[in-house]
């Protein structure tokens, strides 16, 4: 089966429209979604589906984008199932003012960003760029990322959605579309109608390399420390003062190394000190902790709380309190139970020309979190690479092999119902 690019747009060319808008999300903000631009793109995403011919696109109030492809196919027991990226991107670097740039032709070697020529896209830092030779390549200017995590999924599952209404031929059952806000703060699923998806199995295009499909991501905890330390005047203070702010540099400082983001790769978990605040009486430590095993959080948690333990015994006088809430949780032992979700995407991506590559994410997906809410959901590639620094690129190539998949997906649910 051949698929073209649509005839209005190709998934590159909505791309480059989409990531003109800025949609960066807020974790300080308590509203839903965090920050109201994010609206603006939700807003163009429902008209383009409207203009589709899919007539129940629609934003709601929390910025969640729902839309359905209806079946063409005469079966009636063909499982619907869901595409679904997120529409915001990384508060951790400026999306605001993105001027993408393409690079077509790649024929090798680093590429210097103009605006900031500081910012040098590194083939020796980058080794998938050298299987991009010949293809064309979009980067941000130097000054802002680029948005392809996760612009270019939803690109891909816009185009999709034009090619499924645009050709017939292509035989599938109901297809559910959900664009979520927030998801880059953890938020994602937060306001998220299950019922309304109505979905047996779910897919997140938010994924690396082509060739790609990620069946389990880490379990993670956050974790707040809060040290009492003992306040006095600063120039009456000696044998007094016990700085809350002090204790907990020495804990960060005093946490292993070989147990940080940095110092870890692969399967194995860590625990990062993402934000510190206080004064001299009181001072908080938030963390993220991560692994792969569940179990292994509270290992991880109770490393937290014997360094702090061993820090406290120079300070009499202060104590420490270590709370841990749950974030999310490894998707895998819910796709275990459904396994010809994952069959069928490796199926899809084999159709689609390349060798499926069955990989972990040293992250978290909406996936995650859907999966335990009942819609199983594993991650496929979208071909965006260096997320959230100013050094982001992505492959049209790779976004076009991207919609590909993601038609034959729909093809082979039909099939083999």
């Amino acid at each position: 089966m051949n698929f073209t690019s649509a005839k209005d747009f190709t998934a590159g060319e909505r791309f480059l429209r989409y990531v003109a808008i800025d949609t960066q999300s807020d974790p300080v903000s308590v509203t839903y979604p965090s920050t109201e631009k994010q609206k603006n793109l939700g807003r163009l995403l429902v008209n383009e589906l409207l203009e589709t011919g899919i007539s129940d696109a629609h934003l709601d109030e929390y910025g969640y984008v729902y839309a359905t492809v209806p079946s063409n196919t005469d079966k009636q027991s063909v499982p619907v199932i869901c595409f679904c990226s997120h529409m915001d991107t990384a508060p951790d670097c400026s999306g605001n003012g993105v001027k993408p740039i393409v690079h077509k032709n790649y024929q090798g070697g680093d590429i210097v960003l103009p605006d900031d020529p500081a910012q040098v896209i590194r083939l020796a830092d980058h080794p998938d760029l050298k299987n991009q030779l010949g293809n064309d390549l979009v980067t941000a200017s130097g000054t802002t990322l680029l948005g392809a995590d996760n612009k270019a999924g939803v690109a891909e599952i816009m185009d999709a959605c034009y090619q499924l209404m645009t050709h017939p031929e292509i035989k599938h059952g109901t297809v559910r579309i959900l664009f979520t806000p927030d998801e880059e703060i953890g938020r994602g699923v937060d306001k998220v109608d299950i019922a309304k998806i109505g979905a047996y199995a779910a897919y997140t295009m938010d994924g690396e390399s082509a060739g790609n499909l990620e069946n389990e991501t880490f379990s993670a905890d956050g974790a707040k420390l809060t040290i009492n330390g003992v306040s006095a005047h600063p120039g009456f203070a000696k044998g007094k003062m016990e700085s809350a702010i002090k204790i907990a540099g020495q804990i960060i400082a005093a946490l292993p190394y070989e147990l940080s983001p940095e110092g870890t790769a692969k399967m194995q978990g860590f625990v990062h000190p993402v934000a510190m605040e206080g004064h001299v009486e009181t001072a908080t430590i938030d963390f993220i902790i991560r692994d792969f095993e569940d179990e292994k959080l509270v290992d991880h948690a109770n490393v937290i709380r014997r360094v702090a333990t061993d820090i406290l015994k120079d300070f009499p006088n202060s104590s420490f309190e270590l709370q841990t809430k749950p974030q999310y949780r490894n998707m895998k032992s819910m796709l275990d139970k459904h396994p010809e979700i994952v069959e069928y995407g490796l199926e899809a991506i084999k159709r689609a020309g390349m060798e499926p590559k069955l990989c972990s994410i040293r992250g978290g997906t909406d996936g995650s979190r859907l999966s335990f809410m009942g819609l199983p959901c594993p991650n496929i590639f979208a071909g965006e690479h260096a997320f959230h620094s100013k050094q982001e690129w992505v492959s049209v190539q790779d976004m076009q092999k991207a919609v590909e998949t993601i038609l034959h997906l729909c093809a082979i649910w039909e099939e083999r119902s």
